[in-house]
């Protein structure tokens, strides 16, 4: 599966989680990582660094999806299969 649609499949079963998803450009100097998730007032937001590469974007998504619990939601095979091989 090319990077751009695992993105896409990606951000789709996080808007189903109710996980909302927030590109921003970090500032380097104070930052060092790609982004990561957060709880405000219950809501889960994952902030993501708009100038992160499709890879790296996709391993911050990967991270903060593996915290769920996706037994009862529908997923490809394929993104299942990637996440359960991050989970080990």
């Amino acid at each position: 599966m090319k990077d751009e649609l695992l993105l896409s499949q990606l951000e789709d079963l996080a808007n189903k989680l109710g996980i909302a998803i927030r590109h921003f450009k970090f500032i380097r100097d104070e930052s060092s990582g790609r982004g990561g998730l957060c709880r405000i007032r219950g809501k889960y937001i994952l902030y993501i660094d708009s100038q992160a590469t499709t890879k790296e974007k996709i391993l911050v998504i990967i991270e903060a999806l593996k915290q769920f619990d996706l037994g009862d939601i529908q997923v490809m095979p394929a993104i299942r299969n990637l996440l359960d091989g991050y989970k080990k």
